[in-house]
């Protein structure tokens, strides 16, 4: 490849390439940079660094993720948002596991542009919770709660987390169901 062919999508896209098929551990810059077949300074023009490549990593995690939730939960709303949204996400780890282990490898908070893509996934959640009577304030806390169960189960399930032998299908149906009596219980309280 053409060192003037590179863009920052293109090294990004390698790398995403490679975090996905051997895992994020995988990444160096030299690695990227042979993959391209060219040289690591020549990256420079692209990615101001290995943490500005992680970072650009995990913000296209993030984005990933929200196209995803929204697809999914297109013409529902509810309890079957929810398990759509949910199901997705679980899916989306096992799709796009480097991205998305991308996601929490560099600090989100102070970097305005990743804290807008994680506002976009929350608000998406919320979306998805408009046909349960909340308030405002609660929407936004259980939408935080359904992104804290989701990421913390499929994280979970992408490192083996989960070592007993019940099915890890039936124990997220669980969870969504637990999740789903909870904001059930909320939505009554008004």
């Amino acid at each position: 490849m053409a060192r003037e062919s590179l863009s920052t999508e293109i090294v990004v896209n390698t790398a995403a390439s490679i975090a996905n098929a051997e895992g994020l551990d995988a990444i160096t810059l030299t690695r990227v940079a042979k993959e391209l077949r060219t040289s690591q300074p020549a990256l420079y023009r692209h990615v101001d660094s290995y943490d500005d490549l992680i970072r650009l990593l995990g913000l296209r995690g993030r984005e990933e993720l929200f196209g995803r939730l929204t697809d999914a939960a297109v013409g529902l709303s509810g309890e079957d948002a929810v398990r759509a949204m949910g199901l997705a996400w679980r899916q989306t780890v096992r799709d796009v596991p480097g991205l998305y282990a991308a996601t929490d490898r560099y600090a989100c908070a102070g970097d305005a542009e990743l804290e807008a893509a994680v506002d976009r996934v929350v608000n998406a959640l919320g979306q998805a919770l408009v046909a349960f009577d909340l308030t405002e304030d609660e929407r936004v806390h259980v939408a935080r709660t359904l992104r804290s169960a989701f990421h913390g189960f499929s994280h979970l399930e992408a490192g083996d987390g989960h070592p007993k032998e019940q099915d890890l299908d039936d124990s997220f149906e669980h969870l969504i169901e637990l999740l789903c009596i909870g904001i059930r219980a909320l939505s009554s309280r008004g």
